[in-house]
């Protein structure tokens, strides 16, 4: 594996030639895009995909989004490009959406789980574009971290957790948005968000007109193909487990109850809690803050050794909403 460290702005052009070079080869190159580092693989190999799963461990009922450089080589992969599909790219890309459209059949099944829909995203980060101006190929990128975990918002929680099943990680510092992006399947005779992200529900009823929400359901096990990524019940977990609860002024109480039984707590809250009981992180009040914030500050208590992390849940509201499904999610027992 090798590491190469860029400038976030305006990245090396030799270090984007090679990734785009592995890339077209088959390698499985880790870059960073605005939302979290995603490890990237030719969505056009079947066989780069699957080393792309296998180093992920990642079941392949789960499928993946395609990244591209413009909303033409969007068009030039989808079998169907909806009006409400265009409005969207016109109005959120290149940025953290997700459109998942018909595919053609250029898009190998194991790219899509086998469905007839691919979710496509065009990035706003440079390193990422850069990367895909230089590879000329539509890149698969999940985030670049084992199946199910934290996901990376820079490169080293991606060495961390992937280490040499990576043929090459590029550094360009931390990721800006924090979380995955906001999927929205157009493919239907209604837009439906499936993943919830930074863009709130409202901005994007605003582009289309009305649209539907997912339910989360009750706790699904199957191995039946999901529409999008990020819908399985456990995910974005840290290693600690994870607990959320309502009032910061429990916070204290539950470090005390924990800490008790011996275990090593952390902590993000919302206001300042000086308890040396615990490893507390004060976590911003503004939502894009947060989610910016939220994975480093889990992967730092992780590698602090704790056993759980309580959290204090968010507000509610649409611009919170990606940040209470990534934290729903990560506090699903592993076993239930």
């Amino acid at each position: 594996m090798r590491y190469l460290t860029v400038d976030p702005e305006r990245p090396d052009a030799e270090i984007v030639r090679r990734a785009g070079e592995l890339l077209r080869r088959g390698g499985l190159v880790a870059f960073p895009t605005e939302t979290v580092y995603g490890l990237g693989a030719n969505a056009l190999d079947a066989h780069a995909v699957a080393r792309l799963f296998a180093a992920k461990g990642r079941p392949t009922y789960d499928p993946l989004i395609v990244h591209v450089l413009n909303a033409g080589v969007a068009r030039a992969v989808a079998r169907d490009w909806p009006d409400a599909a265009e409005r969207l790219a016109r109005a959120f890309w290149p940025g953290p959406l997700t459109l998942v459209v018909p595919k053609r059949r250029m898009i190998p099944d194991i790219v899509t789980a086998g469905l007839d829909t691919v979710g496509l995203r065009v990035p706003s980060h440079p390193v990422a574009r850069a990367i895909l101006e230089a590879a000329t190929v539509p890149i698969a990128a999940p985030s670049a971290n084992r199946f199910s975990e934290l996901s990376p918002t820079r490169a080293e929680h991606v060495e961390r957790a992937l280490g040499d099943r990576v043929d090459l990680i590029v550094d360009g510092g931390p990721t800006t948005v924090g979380i995955e992006s906001t999927v929205v399947d157009v493919s239907g005779d209604r837009p439906v968000i499936l993943r919830p992200g930074t863009i709130p529900s409202p901005e994007l009823a605003a582009a289309i007109g009305a649209l539907d929400i997912a339910s989360s359901g009750g706790r699904d096990d199957s191995t039946q193909p999901r529409r999008a990524p990020g819908m399985l019940d456990r995910h974005y977990a840290p290693r600690a487990r994870l607990e959320v609860f309502s009032g910061g002024s429990r916070a204290a109480s539950l470090i005390a109850a924990h800490a008790a039984r011996g275990s090593t707590v952390g902590a993000l809250v919302l206001a300042p809690l000086d308890d040396s009981a615990a490893r507390t992180v004060q976590m911003p009040n503004d939502p894009a803050a947060y989610a910016r914030a939220l994975y480093h500050a889990l992967h730092t208590l992780d590698a602090a050794g704790c056993d759980v992390i309580l959290v204090e849940a968010p507000p509610e509201g649409a611009a919170w909403a990606g940040v209470r499904d990534r934290l729903s999610r990560a506090a699903q027992p592993a076993d239930a």
